[in-house]
């Protein structure tokens, strides 16, 4: 819970978190330990340097330090678990469905919990998607596109079998389609993370709303572009956020252009967790403003109100979340006991 400070709580909602294991033991070859160096690589160099982690840690940390850089030292009141398989690359696969569950299933008050699916899997793949659904009544899922398949490096979002698995998907209740479209990560291939194909699922799909991660980046002007005219296209800030660290004016022009095309409604939070913690992230954030010139160039101010918003209000809406009812569900659980501490000792 992040209170201003003339007391006033914001309820957040982590749209962007992983539980994975990148280690060496679960590296199957040069491209996983290629995979969690790059990432290493994103964090050491877009991180305070008090915030960065020896590499042994970042590789694979534990259930209890994600809960606590989330929730006790951060300001998380919620996380979304996004899966990313990465078999070709990882022995156990590196953030599978299977162990953030484990994660939700201790923590069921505080994580969210999105599946994945790959249209290369055919049959099989819509099999597992319907026990999946079942099991773990997922509401959204986390799409990889230039994840490594054998042979094949990336696929489309518009391609037929992406259909077969979108519609199977809206059938079986899922509402959230997160895809990554960022930077690229060694050794994946940058054109299989192009935003284009959002623009046709999305006319196609109007029952989903496609949160495209990393707002394009570094393809800002192309989701934009798709984003403003498609009603069910979301933006989410994690990757963009660190750069209110190392680029201020960048990120300063980030949000400026996602609040002129998209406005406050449609951008989500998120921490990219355990490439960053929350807590500096949101410091900054609830600190950042818009500079005056670029203001009153895009019309965009980032008020408290779309603050909050971006926190967790958009997120509350999508995934359906009752937030007074949430902060009694996690108050009864305990988790705001050191919330309650801290105020005693004020």
């Amino acid at each position: 819970m992040y209170r201003t400070a003339s007391g006033e709580e914001i309820f957040v909602i982590d749209g962007h978190t992983h539980f994975w294991d990148g280690s060496p033991a679960n590296q199957k070859n040069i491209h996983g330990k290629q995979f969690i160096e790059c990432f290493y690589a994103y964090h050491s160099n877009l991180s305070p340097p008090e915030e960065k982690w020896p590499q042994d840690k970042f590789e694979k940390y534990d259930a209890q330090t994600m809960h606590d850089d989330l929730f006790v030292h951060g300001y998380d009141d919620m996380a979304i678990l996004q899966s990313t398989y990465l078999t070709d690359f990882y022995n156990h696969g590196f953030n599978t469905v299977e162990r953030n569950f484990a994660l939700k299933n201790k923590h069921p008050e505080r994580f969210i919990l999105n599946g994945a699916f790959d249209p290369r899997d055919g049959n099989k793949g819509l099999e597992q998607l319907h026990a999946d659904v079942e099991k773990y009544k997922l509401q959204g899922v986390k799409l990889y596109t230039a994840e490594w398949r054998g042979d094949s490096k990336g696929y489309r979002l518009d391609d037929k079998e992406s259909y077969r698995f979108l519609e199977e998907a809206q059938k079986l209740g899922i509402k959230n389609v997160h895809v990554h479209k960022g930077p690229t990560i060694i050794p994946l291939n940058k054109d299989s993370f192009q935003v284009g194909d959002i623009d046709d699922v999305a006319t196609s799909f109007q029952d989903l709303n496609f949160i495209v991660e990393h707002c394009g980046l570094p393809r800002l002007d192309d989701f934009c572009w798709i984003a403003t005219q498609e009603t069910n296209v979301y933006g989410g800030l994690a990757v963009a956020l660190p750069f209110i660290h190392t680029r201020p004016a960048y990120f300063a022009h980030v949000m400026a252009e996602l609040l002129f095309w998209i406005g406050p409604d449609k951008i989500l939070y998120g921490s990219d967790y355990g490439i960053w913690t929350p807590k500096w992230l949101i410091d900054r954030f609830m600190a950042f403003e818009i500079p005056e010139e670029l203001s009153k160039e895009t019309g965009s101010v980032l008020t408290l109100e779309t603050k909050k918003k971006i926190l967790g209000l958009n997120a509350a809406r999508l995934y359906n979340i009752d937030i007074e009812a949430q902060k009694n569900r996690i108050g009864a659980a305990g988790g705001y006991d050191h919330l309650a501490a801290a105020h005693a000792a004020e």
